[in-house]
């Protein structure tokens, strides 16, 4: 079985990838192509392997190759069955799990390539330009991004001094954001205080992680103010090391559901590190 693996990244429009994507699998003249699932390609890659008579499947967590046959996994049902399949289909466009490609294309001694993706856009239309859909500001929520950083109620409760710092604790965060490049998540309890809502404006309902939220995938993650309660945690099944700061030694991320947790105070916390990041 041929195997080809291609590592893009960066920024592209629909128009100019989907041409693009679709020549590289043409031209890779293999059996199975890997690439991984970051946005870009999730946006492109279904409609490039249509045009190029491919058969594809997304979020892809393990790849096993015996002969000529390959078998895939992936979680379904929520997240609660982990499924594997095969097709006879060639060429088959695999898109991983975006944290997962590196592993697996290791386990399957494939060496990731950069595709040519300077083809033309097939369009009578012309980008002049790109402007955020994010009124007043940048986009706090980042698929792409290596880190994954949860805001907690604790930011919004009365301090040692017996006072509210929602403008420290505002700075704190979008400083850690900005310096690190972390989406940004957030706990249900967070989202729904009213005085979150005034003094948060860069945070909604969209960046909130569990149950009741989304489930992101990031390398690492970093909870602070939030105590770890099951509800939430479930949002975090597929973040690979996870830490948490909380002044609790007994909150929900101390019960296993941490590998690492700072007992501290997150405000002196991340003005520290915000500090030692420049």
């Amino acid at each position: 079985m041929t195997i080809r693996a291609f590592s893009i990244d960066g920024d592209g429009t629909h128009s100019q990838d989907v041409p693009a994507f679709a020549a590289a699998i043409k031209e890779a003249a293999a059996d199975l192509v890997l690439v991984p699932g970051n946005s870009r390609v999730r946006r492109s890659m279904a409609a490039a392997a249509l045009r190029a008579g491919a058969a594809v499947d997304t979020g892809i967590v393990d790849v096993a190759v015996e002969g000529d046959m390959a078998t895939v996994r992936r979680w379904v049902y929520r997240q609660r069955i982990l499924a594997a399949f095969s097709r006879v289909a060639r060429p088959w466009v695999v898109v991983t799990d975006p944290a997962l490609f590196d592993e697996i294309c290791a386990k399957l001694g494939v060496k990731p390539e950069t595709p040519k993706l300077d083809l033309a856009a097939d369009t009578h239309s012309w980008m002049n330009g790109r402007q955020s859909a994010v009124a007043g500001g940048e986009s706090t929520i980042r698929p792409d991004a290596k880190m994954l950083f949860v805001a907690g109620a604790g930011w919004t409760k009365k301090q040692a001094d017996g006072a509210l710092h929602l403008g420290e604790a505002a700075a704190a965060i979008t400083g850690f954001l900005a310096r690190s490049g972390a989406s940004l998540g957030s706990s249900k309890s967070l989202v729904d205080m009213p005085e979150a809502a005034e003094a948060f404006k860069f945070m909604s309902h969209m960046n909130q992680i569990g149950q009741t939220g989304s489930t992101p995938r990031h390398a690492k993650g970093l909870a602070t103010c939030c105590h770890g309660e099951e509800p939430h945690v479930v949002g975090w099944r597929f973040i690979g090391e996870r830490r948490a700061v909380n002044l609790d030694a007994n909150c929900g991320w101390a019960q296993g559901k941490a590998d690492v947790l700072y007992v501290a105070d997150a405000f002196a916390v991340m003005a520290k590190v915000n500090e030692l990041l420049g």
